[in-house]
């Protein structure tokens, strides 16, 4: 991510304070799991921003303001890692699905927050996996997102027949209230046939939506610029490689190295085979951004829970005996739990050298 806009993103959310914590940053419990609509959001009434600064279009020639005038819009700042923005898809789906002959216009901009989110070759990856069918403007120099003054990942900016900006969401949830404005600018634009019942699709896989009365554990990045509770003896040694040692334990939400890695402002990387990363959580879901150092590279690794391969509890890039392997960068959805959530430590050992992890978000 461009330093300008991570400051954006910062001030923002200092502005707001814990409420945040639904978006990109993680969220603790019901109570914040989601913003919410913006009540008076300061950009309503605006024209629909130029869309001329993409750097590439998927799923579409490239899109104008003007060329979209009649249509109803929903605008959705995306980036593929963002687990929030992956349980939001199983309604944008539906929305698309249900609504495209009324006349919605479902326009992603992916938005890239991690290096790896720049290259094309990714998106279109991801595009392809997770079954995107509507255009998708490619964002990388993040003029879309300037333009629209934006600061979240997602983000959902909903826009009339006419052009302008009728209200937004930032973050998950509210999807009645986000479908019934749907509703009512495509019958403000005199669609026939607009149906007044709402969606309400499962989430399969990193889609589901989250247990948030059990969610503790907030995301966390494991590159030194950005990090919380890290717990190994000696602390970091930023941008240099080193031997990290476990502690016995970790308190919740803190995470420790063992073996040789290196920090980097936006990453950790495991130099040698036997590299191990480990983090107390309570959740849910347990998923990690991570890829192989060189493109094209396959590291393999094996999770453990409580010492223990994870069993019925493993996520659904690993098996029961907690084996996987890296072979493209993107979120990797380690352990999925049932029944009583209660703080685990989690465990993730590198059997060959040249992984780089990210960060950790839970669900």
């Amino acid at each position: 991510m461009s330093p300008g806009i991570d400051r954006e993103r910062r001030s923002f959310v200092g502005r707001l304070g814990l409420g945040i914590a639904a978006l990109r940053f993680g969220s603790i419990g019901a109570a914040m799991q989601q913003l919410g609509c913006a009540a008076a959001p300061p950009f309503t009434g605006r024209d629909l921003p130029a869309l001329e600064g993409a750097t590439g279009w998927l799923n579409s020639p490239p899109l104008t303001p003007a060329g979209l005038r009649g249509k109803v819009v929903l605008v959705q700042f995306w980036t593929y890692t963002c687990i929030n923005w992956l349980r939001t898809m199983p309604y944008v789906r539906a929305w698309s699905e249900k609504y495209r002959d009324q006349g919605l216009v479902i326009l992603g901009v992916h938005t890239p927050e991690f290096p790896f989110e720049h290259e094309l070759g990714n998106v279109q990856r991801a595009v392809s996996a997770m079954r995107i069918e509507y255009p998708i403007a490619v964002d990388s120099d993040y003029a879309i997102w300037t333009a629209f003054d934006n600061a979240y990942w997602p983000a959902h900016y909903f826009v009339d027949a006419a052009g302008h900006i009728r209200g937004a969401q930032f973050g998950e949830g509210s999807y009645d209230k986000s479908e019934r404005l749907i509703q009512k600018l495509l019958t403000d634009a005199h669609a026939a046939g607009v149906a007044d019942d709402v969606v309400s699709p499962e989430g399969q896989g990193a889609e589901l939506a989250a247990e948030w009365g059990s969610l503790e554990s907030p995301e966390n990045y494991v590159g030194y610029e950005r990090t919380n509770g890290f717990a190994s003896p000696g602390g970091i040694g930023p941008d240099a490689r080193r031997r990290y040692t476990m502690p016995a334990r970790l308190e919740r939400n803190h995470w420790a190295l063992g073996g040789e890695w290196t920090l980097q402002p936006g990453l950790a990387r495991v130099e040698a085979p036997g590299g191990k990363l480990g983090y107390a959580f309570h959740a849910r879901d347990l998923h990690l951004v991570m890829g192989p150092a060189t493109p094209g590279q396959r590291v393999r690794f094996r999770v453990r829970l409580d010492g223990r391969p994870p069993g019925a509890a493993h996520g659904g890039d690993v098996d029961e005996q907690g084996n996987g392997d890296i072979v493209e960068p993107r979120l990797y959805q380690l352990i999925r739990q049932s029944g009583r959530i209660e703080d685990r430590p989690f465990e993730i050992e590198f059997l060959d050298g040249g992984a780089q992890a990210y960060s950790f978000t839970f669900g």
